[in-house]
């Protein structure tokens, strides 16, 4: 099930961002349930709220798919990046977390292409936020202090994804990042698909290896 917020936005930079809310079919507060964050790629940015659904995970809710998890899936307003609203993001996970029951050692961060960017971007700005970051093609953002700054994630669980053949974000840029996190210590793996190009993302969230990986992570086992 997905439900949008309700919210307008306004101006280029919003006071707050739209979103899909999904939550599993036998959802109940009897017990705490994990959470994940998903960011989209930067064709999906706008204002209209289903675009949003074109990919990822808010694609397999949409399809039907029963998830284990609270689903967070924000946009992106047009002509702005997701490190235009990094404390909005924030402040959605605050809201998501007050109205629902959200488990917050298991909340997970999630994104591809642009949101594989800001996946990158969000897990070194707030690691105590989350118990592991999935980045799919990404890498660090330009005039962000990456790729330097990635070793803020040495204490967060990351498995990155990255096609060989991509020809829109080289993988070097993924690759750099998780030897940089290698070379400090960091729990990182990095999953390359020889055949795929820009699109790695549409088999890692139509499988299962994802979310078994995110279920395994927890804040309190850190």
């Amino acid at each position: 099930m997905l439900e949008p917020s309700k919210q307008k936005n306004a101006v280029t930079i919003p006071a707050y961002l739209n979103y899909w809310l999904g939550l599993p079919k036998d959802y109940s507060e009897a017990c705490k349930w994990p959470l994940i964050l998903f960011l989209h790629g930067a064709g999906e940015r706008g204002d209209d709220l289903e675009k949003v659904k074109v990919h990822g995970v808010p694609h397999e809710v949409a399809a039907g798919r029963d998830l284990p998890f609270i689903t967070v899936s924000p946009q992106c307003p047009k002509n702005t990046w997701w490190p235009d609203h990094g404390r909005m993001l924030m402040a959605i996970l605050d809201e998501v977390s007050a109205k629902y029951a959200v488990d917050p050692d298991r909340i997970y961060l999630t994104g591809l292409s642009m949101g594989g960017f800001g996946s990158w971007y969000l897990g070194c700005c707030y690691p105590e936020r989350f118990a592991a970051v999935a980045p799919i093609c990404g890498g660090g953002m330009w005039g962000h202090g990456f790729p330097d700054r990635v070793v803020d994630l040495a204490g967060v669980p990351v498995w990155a994804f990255h096609g060989a053949r991509d020809p829109v974000v080289p993988i070097t840029m993924t690759v750099e990042l998780v030897d940089r996190l290698k070379a400090v210590g960091g729990d990182v793996r990095l999953s390359v698909f020889p055949d795929a190009e820009h699109d790695a993302w549409t088999r890692v969230y139509a499988g299962d290896a994802l979310y078994e990986w995110f279920l395994s992570n927890s804040r309190s086992n850190e």
